[in-house]
């Protein structure tokens, strides 16, 4: 016979352990891919196992249930189109590999992007932490890969650390590289911006690199880049031209406002920014004025000193813009990355060295913003919080960061 005293407490535990699993990392199917949800009150965060790529992130209270994160077979159904997962979606890393790889590489196994997206990865969930673990090695580069992602109750923040270790006996450089990419209908035209901690910028020379390396020759045997040119999508910058962000010089010799999604979109741009030298933490947003959204980064510059812009711009229902931080200026092969070693004096690619591990630490970001917020100034770690400014409207939106950015 069970007494009343012990019944309440049985009852009080299993409330406890449903509460907890409530609120403990899940599995779920993203996109017929296996995958991790972590959650809280004010956001859900869907990774994929594959690759621990962040697939899918919302706001609990939003009815429509938004995310700024690109799918683009999300895109290519709505187009009428087949397009099959072949790991670029969301917010993937590239690692050890940002583009495409040599000949020999790429006949040694090694894909686009590097290995880590193409991996299933061991997954470790702590629900008494609210995080997830992923882990694997790399085969043909000999590394191993971890990325763990916290969030905190109460909080509209994901934390994200990672190490790779090298399990070679010598020195390297790698290319490593977080190929944020955002989409429609987060991405509007005339309605989203992009702002950042950068002035110093270049347009991508892609003149040069169609005349050294044609369609079908071993260094460009594809479209390259995941999504392509988009149909008939048209260039609209001056390629290898220097300038300071956002307005970039164009093919018709007026400047053209890399911050704002296009008008009449039917371009392709690609450019890169140095992030601010006198900076220890560095920042890129999305706000999208018309459905108050704003999106966004912090990171460390001695982890990612480069933030790579791709615009892909076929259509209003299909547009694409990639916030691409990582450790070199564009997608470059790694010879040529290591070749060019520097761009406006700043390293194009990072050393692991022998038998070590390195990490990187990222925080993002996804909430409301107040009527009358028209633009990002200013984004600072500030107390335990994240302050994001308009000087324009003098507004702030204030977020508990409580993990801050992990060293």
């Amino acid at each position: 016979m069970i007494s009343g005293k012990v019944r309440c407490l049985l009852l009080i535990t299993a409330s406890l352990a449903l509460a907890q699993q409530s609120q403990s990392p899940a599995g779920g199917i993203f996109e017929e891919q296996k995958a991790v949800i972590i959650s809280n009150r004010n956001i859900e965060l869907t990774i994929l196992e594959q690759g621990a790529t962040i697939a899918n992130l919302i706001l609990k209270d939003d009815a429509e249930k938004l995310s700024p994160l690109w799918n683009p077979l999300r895109l290519a159904r709505e187009a009428g189109r087949q397009n099959q997962f072949n790991g670029t979606l969301g917010h993937f890393v590239a690692v050890d590999g940002f583009g495409q790889p040599s000949a020999e590489e790429r006949a040694a196994g090694l894909p686009q992007h590097g290995e880590a997206h193409m991996l299933h990865l061991a997954v470790t969930k702590d629900a008494s932490t609210n995080s997830a673990s992923l882990s694997g090695k790399l085969p043909i580069a000999e590394e191993v890969f971890t990325r763990t992602f916290h969030v905190v109750e109460g909080e509209n923040v994901v934390y994200v650390d990672s190490t790779l270790e090298n399990l070679l006996g010598f020195d390297r450089p790698v290319n490593w590289a977080e190929h944020a990419t955002i989409n429609a209908p987060f991405v509007a035209p005339g309605k989203t911006t992009i702002a950042l901690s950068g002035t110093r910028s270049q347009n991508r020379d892609y003149a040069a690199e169609a005349a050294a390396n044609p369609p079908g020759s071993p260094s460009n045997p594809g479209r390259g880049r995941a999504g392509g040119n988009g149909g008939q999508n048209q260039r609209r910058l001056a390629p290898g031209k220097d300038f300071t962000w956002p307005m970039a010089p164009g093919l018709d010799g007026q400047p053209v406002d890399l911050h704002i999604i296009p008008e009449n979109p039917h371009f392709t741009d690609h450019a890169a920014t140095l992030m601010d030298p006198a900076r220890e933490l560095e920042w890129i947003t999305a706000l999208n004025t018309e459905k108050h959204l704003v999106y966004g980064y912090i990171f460390r510059r001695s982890d990612y000193p480069w933030m790579q812009h791709w615009g892909n711009f076929p259509g209003v229902a299909q547009l694409v813009r990639g916030m691409e931080f990582g450790t070199q200026p564009y997608d470059f092969a790694r010879r040529r990355s290591i070749a060019q070693n520097s761009m406006f004096d700043t390293p194009t690619y990072r050393w692991l060295p022998a038998k070590s591990t390195i990490e990187s630490h990222f925080l993002l970001f996804y909430t409301h913003t107040p009527a009358g917020f028209s633009q990002v100034d200013e984004v600072r770690m500030e107390n335990g919080h994240i302050v994001v400014e308009d000087r324009h409207s003098n507004q702030k939106v204030t977020l508990n960061a409580s993990r801050g950015l992990q060293r």
